[in-house]
C-alpha cells in the first residue's frame, strides 16, 4: 500500500493561508478503544470483560448479532495499525488498556505478562515512529469479576481502580505523558454493557466514577508527576443542548448541567460538589416522589475536596447537538435517558436542517462544538481544552467518503474559530476513529473509521478512505481548509 504522506504530497500542493492555520503547537490525533479493536478476547490469561459477557449472552442486543471476539484483530495486527497511523502523520494516538487483559483477576495481585508485553510493544512502537501514545485506563471493558461484585455501584471500586491505575503508572508511566482515567462516565453509568438503572444506580455509579478518577489523579500527581511530568484528566462526552425557541434557555442550561455539569462541576468548579441546580432539582423531585432523601447521593466535605481540582486539562468528546423544549401533551421523551431528560422533563430533537448520518442519534451541527467550547470556558475557566473524540458514522463501506470529509472539515473550522475568535485554549483534536471497529450495540454496521476494515475476511484487511487522505493533509499543512481533496487517490 502506498504511503499516505507520499500520496498527499504528490496529489496535492495545498495553498495554506496564514489566517487558516492552526497554532504550530496544536496536535492532531486519532483514537481507538481496546474492546472495539483488539479482539483476542480469550488469548493467554486475559479474563472476560463485561462486554465479552454481554455480547456472548445477549447477541440479539447487538444490531448484527456480532461481538468483539476478533474485532479488528489489532492484538495481532498492531504493527500494521501503527504503520497506518505513521503514514497519516498523526501527532498522537489515543488507545485504551483493557483492564482484564492487564489484570486478569481485576485486582492488582496478579499482572499478566502477556498483557504487559502487548501494551509495551504498542507504546514503544508508537514512540519509535514519533507518535505520542495517549492512554485511557478505562473505556468500558470492566473485568466481569468486578461487575459480579457490583461494578461501579460498589464503593470499593474506587480503591480497585486506584490500584489498577498504580499498576499502569508503574509499568508505562516513564513513557506516557497524557493519561485519561475514565472515558465518558455518563455512558458508563447509564448503559454500558446493558446495565440500566437510571435515576438510582446511575447516580451511585457517577459518584464512584468521580471518586475513582480523583484517587487516580491524586496518586499520579503526588507520586508520578514529580518523576515523569505527565498530565491526567477524565473525558466527558457532551451533546450541545440549545434552546428550541425563546423561553427554553433555562431548560437547555439544565440539560447541560445534567450531562456536562454532573461530571464537570465536581472537578473543575471552584466550589466543587454537584451542580447546585441539579442537586436542588433532584432533591425536590425525590421529595415529591415520596423518598425520604434525594436519589442523588451527597458528597461529604472530604469527598468534595478530594475531587475538586483533579485535572490537568479538560478532555471533551463531541459528536452532535439537540434543540431542547418541554414536551407537549402526549409526547414521549424516551430517546435520551442518558442525558437525564426524563429527570428534568426535557424533550430533545435535531433541527430539521441538520444533516442526518446512518446513526439515528448523530446529526451534523458543527457550530454546536464551538458553542460548547465557549460554554465550557464560561463555566470552568480558561483551562486547556482537548477534543478527544469527534467523528462521523456511516453504514456504507465507501472509500470515497465525501460526507465524512465534510464532517471533519466543518468541525475543524469551528475548532479553529473557537481558538482564533473566542480565545478558547484548545490544544488538540482527535478523530474518532482510526479504524472501523465494533461500535458497541451497533456492532459492525456503524462505521466511523478513517480506514475501512473488511470484517468479512479473516485477515481484516485495511484500506484508507478519502477522509484518511484529507486528515493527513490537514496534519501536514496544519490547516482545516482543503477544498481540492475530494476522492480517494488510486494506489
Amino acid at each position: 500500500m502506498c504511503c499516505l504522506k507520499v500520496i498527499v504530497f504528490s496529489a496535492l500542493i495545498a495553498v495554506v493561508r496564514g489566517e487558516r492555520r492552526f497554532p504550530d503547537a496544536f496536535k492532531f490525533g486519532a483514537a481507538t478503544a481496546s474492546y472495539q479493536v483488539e479482539g483476542a478476547w480469550n488469548v493467554s490469561d486475559k479474563s472476560a470483560s463485561v462486554w465479552d459477557t454481554y455480547s456472548h449472552n445477549n447477541p440479539s442486543a447487538i444490531v448484527d448479532h456480532s461481538n468483539g471476539d476478533v474485532a479488528c484483530d489489532s492484538y495481532h495486527k498492531w504493527r500494521e495499525d501503527l504503520n497506518l497511523a505513521s503514514e497519516m502523520g498523526l501527532d498522537f494516538y489515543r488507545l485504551s488498556i483493557s483492564w482484564p487483559r492487564l489484570l486478569p483477576n481485576g485486582f492488582s495481585n496478579y499482572i499478566s505478562e502477556d498483557g504487559k508485553r502487548y501494551y509495551n510493544d504498542v507504546i514503544n512502537g508508537l514512540l519509535e515512529k514519533g507518535i505520542e501514545p495517549v492512554i485511557t485506563l478505562y473505556h468500558w471493558d470492566l473485568p466481569q469479576k468486578l461487575q459480579d461484585l457490583g461494578g461501579w455501584t460498589n464503593p470499593l471500586i474506587v480503591e480497585w481502580f486506584a490500584d489498577y491505575a498504580r499498576v499502569a503508572y508503574d509499568l508505562f508511566g516513564d513513557r506516557i505523558k497524557s493519561w485519561i482515567t475514565i472515558n465518558e462516565g455518563l455512558v458508563t453509568c447509564e448503559a454500558a454493557a446493558g446495565v440500566y438503572s437510571t435515576g438510582f444506580g446511575s447516580y451511585l455509579c457517577t459518584k464512584n466514577v468521580l471518586l475513582a478518577h480523583a484517587k487516580a489523579w491524586r496518586l499520579y500527581d503526588e507520586q508520578y508527576k514529580p518523576k515523569y511530568g505527565g498530565k491526567v484528566s477524565i473525558t466527558t462526552v457532551i451533546m450541545w443542548a440549545q434552546a428550541h425557541s425563546e423561553g427554553y434557555e433555562d431548560l437547555a442550561e439544565l440539560v447541560l448541567q445534567m450531562s456536562a455539569g454532573l461530571y464537570s462541576h465536581p472537578i473543575y468548579s471552584k466550589e466543587g460538589g454537584w451542580p447546585p441546580s441539579i442537586e436542588k432539582h433532584i432533591a425536590e423531585k425525590s421529595r415529591r416522589e415520596g423518598y425520604t432523601r434525594s436519589r442523588l447521593p451527597p458528597f461529604t466535605n472530604e469527598e468534595i475536596d478530594l475531587i475538586k481540582g483533579t485535572f490537568d486539562f479538560y478532555a471533551l468528546n463531541y459528536y452532535t447537538s439537540r434543540l431542547v423544549r418541554s414536551p407537549k401533551e402526549g409526547e414521549k421523551i424516551g430517546e435520551w435517558p442518558l442525558l437525564g431528560c426524563e429527570e428534568i422533563n426535557a424533550l430533545m430533537e435535531p433541527a430539521p436542517e441538520w444533516p442526518p448520518t446512518s446513526s439515528k442519534w448523530l446529526f451534523e451541527y458543527p457550530e454546536g462544538l464551538r458553542r460548547l467550547l465557549s460554554w465550557l470556558k464560561q463555566n470552568y475557566g480558561d483551562v486547556e481544552y482537548r477534543i478527544m473524540e469527534n467523528g462521523y458514522a456511516s453504514d456504507k463501506r465507501d472509500l470515497n467518503d465525501v460526507d465524512r470529509v465534510n464532517y471533519y472539515k466543518t468541525h475543524l473550522e469551528q475548532v479553529y474559530l473557537a481558538i482564533t475568535e473566542d480565545n478558547v485554549n484548545v490544544t488538540c483534536y482527535t478523530a474518532w476513529t482510526l479504524l472501523d471497529n465494533f461500535e458497541w450495540t451497533n456492532g459492525y454496521v456503524s462505521k466511523f473509521g478513517l480506514i475501512d476494515v473488511d470484517f468479512t475476511k479473516p485477515d481484516r484487511p485495511r484500506t484508507p478512505r478519502s477522509s484518511a487522505y484529507y486528515y493527513a493533509n490537514v496534519i501536514s499543512t496544519r490547516s482545516w481548509s482543503d477544498d481540492d481533496l475530494k476522492t480517494n487517490p488510486e494506489p
